[in-house]
């Protein structure tokens, strides 16, 4: 085990919270949906006792009617807002009793999390006992976006919130902004007192995402009014590819554990009709790649971002397809002064390589970019964004985002937003041994 690797175990035991994981100190201080998936599969590889209380405590917070969300505020503390007290998921009559949450979610990583975690095993047995114990809870999880979140029943499930994406302040949403004059919000930000604000989402933006929690809240978090009455509507490709790649891991755990024909069946069936209207509708001709779609105001957003290549990872594409979103990776991300993959197409001019989802590079997107090049036998380019993930982080440290830009690596530091970031610490962990 090299020193790097070494690093990477104690930021994970140190952000280890006796029963979950904490993406990092002070910015923020609870557990994550997506991130625990992420980080469960960092602790598999020393820790399994951890990676499996790191699913449980997570499935634990799962509403009545499958829905598992974003955030879950396991202590008090006024050192995150929006806390508790603002998104006051008790307006749900299904919503979490036991914990309070948010009313949003975030791309369902937890179907081929367990996959992971199995592939990572020294025990298969054990683990395949552990995963029967959760997997229901995670199919219960699928059926309630396929019931709640598809109006059009196309197989392509809606998000309503930029922070569902993941990719929270994406320049994308700058076209949704634009629909919407909320009112201005008085509040008191937490992560700029942690961080540069020069590296996080301005106020104005805050005012928006704001606006649209007020707007589900004033529905009691109901879908279906959300879908009725919410500004924003996306259709977004990461999040989607996400939901297939985890019903493509389901199907194949399933098959393993024995007597559960039924629900493979109905997983085969929410994938066929999902990667075919993914195909029909995400891919933007116009662009050669996947792009988001505005249901709200019915309109495809024509932008390339780290989003538009994550198909690869859940193998919807065909290999003719793939190849021709490989090469606009490669024309418009690859360059030799550019580290892969920046979040945003570095030829856009809302591209900023230091704020966030405006540009820089992502450990979490780049693991799965790899994993979907070495899917479709890209194995040079899968190795060099690995050389390249596992080489910023052995200058910068593990931060949450990196300047894209080769240069600013050699002049200093460029590793931003938080430090001591578990799912980067995670990932790495896992790209070093596959």
């Amino acid at each position: 085990m090299n020193l790097l690797e070494k690093k990477a175990i104690e930021v994970l035991n140190k952000n280890w919270k006796g029963s979950f994981s904490i993406p990092c100190e002070n910015l923020y201080p609870f557990q994550w949906f997506w991130d625990s998936g992420l980080i469960a599969i960092g602790f598999a590889h020393f820790d399994m006792s951890k990676a499996e209380k790191e699913i449980e405590t997570l499935l634990d917070a799962q509403w009545e009617n499958g829905f598992i969300p974003h955030i879950i505020f396991h202590t008090e503390t006024d050192s995150y807002f929006p806390g508790a007290d603002f998104h006051l998921s008790k307006l749900h009559p299904q919503a979490s009793k036991k914990y309070k949450t948010t009313g949003m979610t975030q791309p369902p990583v937890t179907g081929f999390v367990l996959q992971e975690i199995y592939r990572i095993s020294k025990d298969k047995k054990a683990t395949l006992q552990f995963i029967e114990g959760v997997i229901d809870k995670v199919y219960f999880n699928h059926e309630y976006f396929y019931a709640n979140r598809d109006p059009k029943d196309e197989g392509l499930v809606y998000i309503y919130h930029n922070w569902e994406s993941g990719t929270d302040n994406s320049p994308i949403w700058d076209d949704i902004w634009e629909t919407m004059n909320p009112p201005e919000y008085t509040f008191e930000r937490r992560d700029t007192t942690h961080v540069d604000a020069s590296e996080r989402p301005t106020k104005r933006e805050y005012d928006h995402y704001l606006h649209i929690i007020e707007i589900a809240k004033k529905h009691n978090y109901n879908d279906k009014k959300i879908a009725e009455f919410s500004p924003f509507l996306i259709q977004d490709p990461l999040f989607n590819a996400m939901l297939i790649k985890s019903n493509e891991s389901l199907i194949e755990l399933y098959q393993l554990l024995g007597n559960n024909e039924d629900k493979i069946r109905t997983l085969k069936h929410w994938q066929n009709k999902s990667i075919k209207s993914f195909n029909d509708k995400l891919f933007d001709s116009d662009v050669g790649v996947y792009t988001h779609y505005d249901l709200r105001n019915e309109r495809v957003l024509s932008y390339i971002s780290s989003s538009s290549f994550s198909p690869l990872f859940a193998g919807i594409p065909n290999k003719d397809r793939a190849a021709g979103i490989i090469k606009v990776m490669m024309d418009k991300f690859g360059k030799d002064d550019q580290y892969l993959c920046a979040s945003f197409d570095p030829s856009n001019e809302r591209f900023n390589p230091k704020k966030y989802w405006r540009g820089p590079v992502w450990v979490n997107l780049n693991w799965m970019l790899c994993k979907g090049l070495y899917r479709y036998e890209k194995n040079d380019l899968a190795n060099r964004m690995k050389n390249d993930t596992v080489e910023i982080v052995e200058k910068n440290g593990f931060y949450e985002y990196f300047d894209s830009r080769r240069e600013i690596h050699e002049e200093g530091k460029a590793g931003y937003g938080g430090n001591n970031f578990s799912w980067s610490a995670a990932l790495l962990i896992d790209l070093m041994n596959s």
